[in-house]
């Protein structure tokens, strides 16, 4: 959409790994300060990077910014998650780990064959409608569980 050249591209795409590697480092700055706080925020704010791409898809600038954006919340992420299996499954974080790769590998190959269908059927704009819904739900059940697993005052 962008019609960018290979030196563009390459360009963005290390923008998008530098950010991608600041993420990684401050990430444990947010989540001692709270971690359901941080994974629901997360996918919130990721959320919003494929809607605002749609309309601004056209604009390197913004796509660069948006897609740095993407890497500084998508590969900090994991690590957020990781501490919920360590704190979720203190004496099975092993088994845990072996379930998270399993359902990020289940992810991967639904997100994949879903997204080629919608982009095939309804053009790109419908992966990232259908990606931002799916972001937003995973906050919300991650707010579920996030007041399921904290102890209410009485």
């Amino acid at each position: 959409m962008t019609h960018v050249g290979v030196s563009t591209l390459s360009l963005v795409l290390l923008v998008r790994g530098v950010t991608g590697f600041i993420g990684t480092l401050i990430i444990g700055t947010f989540l001692k300060r709270g971690l359901y706080q941080t994974l629901i925020a997360i996918p919130i704010l990721m959320a919003v990077i494929p809607l605002t791409l749609i309309p601004f898809g056209g604009w390197i600038a913004a796509v660069a910014t948006l897609l740095g954006l993407w890497g500084l919340m998508a590969t900090a992420a994991p690590v957020g998650w990781w501490s919920w299996i360590a704190q979720a499954m203190p004496e099975n974080a092993e088994a845990g780990g072996g379930l998270m790769v399993a359902a990020i590998q289940l992810a991967i190959a639904l997100g994949s064959t879903v997204g080629g269908f919608l982009f095939d059927s309804s053009g790109y704009q419908s992966t990232f409608v259908a990606s931002a819904a799916v972001l937003l739900l995973a906050a919300f059940l991650t707010f579920l569980t996030s007041r399921l697993q904290t102890p209410r005052a009485a």
